[in-house]
């Protein structure tokens, strides 16, 4: 059984939610339909007219790409355009694009965790905050038999985290009432007949990004045809999720080894450096793709060096003079994302028992060359 274009979405969607996307990023399905079965999928950074052959030779009706097929704004689709001639030839193979950008960096198990693990960056922490969870208070009433079995399945989807304590709740005994009318099913009591039954008033924490992953394992594992809830909005602060991370290495090593530790983590053949080779690093901020507008963030946090790409000349020497060290391992060192994001999605297919294969691109985007 081949999963639906629709259903790979939902599952990668729940890895890297599109309302953690910065706004007015260019996320979201591109190219295509979605509405069909699909045998393989292609994991890629960006979608170049080589990614694009790549994905029609091994049969993939589906590309989820990092970085957008339209980032700006498209006057005319003219075939004789770089950008026409690539949505055409999507078209003609009725290959999909969906993207996954800002929301993938921001996730957590997303773009910068992989890349700060692969750093081996303990003590992680986000580097600019860009959503906070909304939190919401579930209250439901369980017959004392399916209390545990209710509490166990809303705790599995996600309820009852408050910071970094989990499996909260608040249980009360007392008597439900109610009376099935014709047309019921009643787990308990009959129809025509005023019931009395003991429950418990359950109450749990449910964040805005697990809200419907737990309510329908609530439902799923309640015994009642119809079950009685409340959901209800809070003010408190939930968990904050943003872009970059800082972290700080086992031990201090000089700048100039950890230029080659991120070499070797992020599989680049070179790195731009701007510091002293010998300055001494043990807290390191790190954000994939261009982060020159983040080193105050960096410094903020007390880093000694910030490792992003796509650093100007100017915000070099602003780096230099705050004596924030610089490690630039190139946009590109984002293709982290291929081989992580394949393998997180073939195992929820897996799992959901889809025989749809996943696979990393093998294409090298990379535009610039060392000479």
């Amino acid at each position: 059984m081949f999963a639906r274009g629709e259903t790979i979405i939902q599952l990668m969607e729940r890895l890297a939610p599109k309302h953690y996307a910065v706004p007015d990023d260019k996320i979201g399905l591109q190219v295509g339909s979605v509405a069909k079965e699909v045998r393989r999928v292609l994991v890629t950074l960006d979608v170049t007219p080589a990614v694009v052959e790549e994905a029609a030779a091994m049969g993939a009706e589906l590309i989820i790409a990092h970085h957008a097929v339209i980032y700006r704004p498209l006057a005319h689709l003219r075939t004789d355009t770089p950008a026409g001639a690539l949505a055409a030839s999507l078209l003609r193979k009725d290959i999909a694009v969906y993207i996954s950008h800002t929301n993938l960096d921001t996730a957590e198990g997303g773009i910068n965790d992989w890349m700060a693990e692969a750093l081996e960056l303990t003590g992680r922490d986000v580097l600019e905050e860009v959503h906070t969870d909304k939190l919401f208070k579930l209250v439901v009433f369980v017959p004392e038999t399916h209390h545990e079995t209710v509490r166990t399945a809303m705790f599995s989807a996600g309820a009852g985290w408050i910071g970094n304590y989990s499996h909260c709740s608040f249980n009360i005994e007392g008597t439900g009432t109610f009376l099935p009318q014709e047309g019921s099913d009643p787990f308990i009591g009959k129809q025509g007949r005023l019931e009395q039954t003991r429950e418990i008033r359950l109450e749990t924490i449910v964040p805005l990004s697990a809200r419907k992953k737990v309510i329908s394992a609530m439902l799923k594992a309640h015994p009642y045809e119809e079950v009685a809830y409340d959901l209800y909005s809070m003010d408190l602060k939930g968990r904050s999720f943003g872009l970059g991370r800082v972290g700080v290495l086992p031990a201090s090593e000089s700048l100039d080894q950890f230029a080659e530790r991120v070499k070797r983590a992020l599989n680049v053949p070179f790195v731009r450096m701007v510091g002293d080779g010998s300055k001494p690093i043990r807290k390191v901020a790190v954000l994939g793709g261009a982060g020159a507008k983040y080193i105050r963030h960096a410094t903020f946090a007390g880093a000694d060096v910030l490792v992003t790409g796509d650093i100007d000349f100017h915000s070099a020497q602003d780096a230099e003079a705050a004596g924030l060290a610089i490690i630039d391992p190139g946009h590109h060192a984002e293709k982290i994302m291929k081989p992580k994001a394949a393998q997180w999605l073939a195992g929820q297919l897996k799992e959901k028992g889809y025989d749809t294969e996943v696979f990393a691109s093998q294409v090298d985007t990379e535009p610039f060359q060392l000479r």
